[in-house]
């Protein structure tokens, strides 16, 4: 007759014995091994402490479970010996009922606990994603422009849902495990001390072989795992829109092809090998694990029949047996344990490790407001660099009067946006001041200062929603005037109503729907609904065509009066209407004056100027010769 003894729910049985991947640290881990301390094991402990209680309850749950595990193995070898015994068919139909009731109140705690437990994992996992998006949210703009975006997402999702198997599988897991082994071995011992020893040294012979076998299909399977990214890799490049256009445009088809059915031979080769790692092997498991019953009943069979061992019964074989087979999982569980624990500090070690990068600009103990009627902007000695002993602005000094139209001009990389992005303390000066109505800006309320400030970059970023959600992220309470009004200052409005949604259009991923100019106008419409007080255009026409151009040249001329405006432009078309004009060169400003006297003053415009009118005044002065020769 066969035990009666189910696995726990979650586990294997001995049939399903392996050393997978998770059995095993890589060569990387080995290298990158997280350092465990008190403080470490503290600050894991604080996500579990708002939930002790129910903690308590899923432990108290395991401990239940692990008693209520042994009955099926008792109850089992009650049934046999009531059998040979006397034969009762009474005593049998009782024992059968108190096997079903034990097996199903122990599902029904399986479940509970698994309820109870997953509520938690959850609730933390929720606890450190807000936790996370919040500290990320106030993270200076280096930090996006340095760190890998694949990276932060992967710290946000990955990571974090990894805590789920940490606390779900790994802590409940080890606790189960120690109970499930702790009560069985009692009991082992209890039934019968020798078979307990004929039983428990069994169990090795089973796992270690094992393992060995385990380690071969977790190197082949790493190897499947690095060609199946390759593979992945090779789909991501060449079916995305940009890299099926490269595709197209350079006929590279059939290479492409050719490289990706190479790859996916690869990984077909690979994975097939792994799947056929140790097949002879878990056969002779599988013949290993059916003999080794076999040794504890002879065992007890020799027990009895040599000694006329009264004590000893057939029932107490079947119920060592029975225990012995519901010890292999937990203990291969528990020899798994370190690099459980291994990789769940690494884990929360990434997970910290972000946490733990300061906020290198924030709100000062005492933030100001200052009146807004005066917005002179004025950078006194300001230097700033993103590496050390690599200075990008070098003792910049200047200022916009309140409602001047500034302009910056100079080469790309001489520190043109690096200064506007200090205005709304996107980074900080590492000496010197930046001010705004003679307030330095560290000491402004954050929100404040930005609030007061308008933007309008090169790069525009526009949300995958309706043209209306981009426009009322500016400001979420604006009016259907205020909206009409702003697209009709930024000349947007009369292509949005010929759409057939209208403000209702989704522009899709980055804008992706609209065209260049289209964006560009979108956002300044967004800073018009917006309002700022300072105005700042990063190479706002940058994107636009000449007809583009000229739509916006008098709109932004409109939202410019009476704002203090500073414009960073390439084409000095765009800028030569400035109050003044400044030229940077490598982190310094050279000369300022305005276009003429630039003209005059400055070699670094003249040659900007020339580079870019050229054609245009080689132009004029043949002209002029032939009518001259007329």
């Amino acid at each position: 007759m066969r035990p009666m003894n189910p696995p726990p729910a979650g586990m294997r049985g001995p049939m399903h014995i392996g050393g997978g991947p998770r059995g095993f640290l890589t060569e990387n881990e080995k290298k990158n091994l997280p350092k465990m301390d008190k403080k470490l094991l503290l600050r894991i402990l604080s996500y579990l402490k708002p939930y002790k209680w129910q903690f308590l309850l899923v432990f108290a749950a395991l401990i239940i479970s692990a008693v209520l595990g042994l009955f099926p193995s008792i109850i089992t070898g009650k049934i046999v010996d009531s059998i040979i015994a006397d034969g009762s068919m009474r005593l049998l139909i009782k024992l059968l009922v108190m096997a079903f009731a034990v097996l199903s109140l122990s599902q029904i705690i399986s479940v509970l606990e698994q309820y109870i437990n997953s509520w938690i994992s959850q609730k933390i996992i929720y606890d450190m994603r807000n936790e996370m998006y919040d500290h990320l949210q106030h993270m200076p703009h280096a930090f996006f422009t340095d760190e890998n975006q694949g990276e932060i997402i992967t710290r946000m999702n990955s990571d974090i849902n990894g805590v789920s198997a940490v606390i779900s599988v790994m802590l409940t897991s080890v606790v189960s495990n120690v109970l499930t082994v702790g009560t069985c071995v009692f009991y082992l011992f209890y039934t019968d001390w020798r078979l307990a020893i004929v039983g428990l040294i069994v169990i090795p012979m089973l796992i270690f072989p094992t393992k060995a076998v385990g380690k071969k299909r977790w190197m082949l399977a790493s190897e499947a795992q690095a060609k199946s990214d390759e593979l992945n890799t090779q789909i991501n490049e060449t079916l995305s829109v940009s890299g099926s256009m490269l595709v197209k445009l350079f006929t590279k088809e059939k290479t492409e092809y050719e490289k990706f059915k190479n790859i996916n031979n690869e990984v077909t080769k690979t994975t097939i090998k792994e799947r056929r790692a140790g097949s002879w092997f878990h056969v002779f498991l599988g013949m290993f694990i059916q003999i080794a019953p076999l040794c504890i009943y002879f065992a007890g069979g020799f027990l009895i029949m040599s000694s006329g061992d009264s004590g000893l019964t057939v029932g107490d074989i079947t119920i060592v047996v029975s225990l012995v087979n519901r010890l292999y999982q937990p203990v291969r569980s528990l020899l798994n344990l370190q690099v459980d624990f291994i990789r769940s500090l690494a884990l929360f070690t990434r997970i910290f490790e972000y946490l733990d990068r300061p906020h290198q600009i924030e709100n000062p103990e005492n933030p100001q407001k200052p009146d807004l009627t005066n917005t002179c902007v004025e950078f006194c000695d300001v230097h700033f660099s993103y590496e050390k002993d690599k200075e990008i602005l070098k003792g910049v000094s200047f200022q916009v009067p309140k409602g001047k139209m500034y302009a910056i001009v100079g080469t790309s990389g001489a520190g043109k946006s690096t200064i506007i992005g200090m205005i709304p303390r996107l980074y900080d000066a590492i000496a010197g001041e930046v001010k705004v109505a003679g307030v330095n800006v560290k000491a402004f309320d954050l929100a404040y200062l930005r609030t007061n400030i308008g933007i309008v970059t090169q790069d525009t970023y526009l949300f995958n929603g309706t043209i209306m959600d981009n426009l009322l992220y500016a400001k979420p309470n604006a009016t259907k005037e205020e909206i009409e009004n702003a697209c009709r200052i930024a000349n947007i409005y009369d292509f949005i109503v010929s759409l057939p949604q209208k403000f209702e259009t989704i522009v899709g991923n980055r804008g992706l729907k609209l065209s260049g100019g289209e964006k560009q106008r979108m956002s300044i419409a967004r800073v018009v609904l917006k309002d700022p007080k300072i105005l700042i255009l990063d190479e706002a026409t940058s994107s636009l065509d000449s007809i583009s151009e000229n739509l916006i040249s008098d709109a932004l001329n409109n939202i410019m009066k009476g704002r203090t405006s500073i414009v960073i432009a390439h084409r000095l078309s765009t800028v030569i209407a400035a109050d003044k004009i400044m030229v940077i060169e490598k982190g310094i400003i050279t000369a300022q004056g305005s276009h003429g006297e630039l003209l005059e003053t400055s070699d670094k415009y003249r040659e900007l100027y020339e580079t870019q009118f050229s054609k245009v005044l080689e132009y004029e002065k043949n002209k002029a010769i032939d009518l001259l020769k007329e």
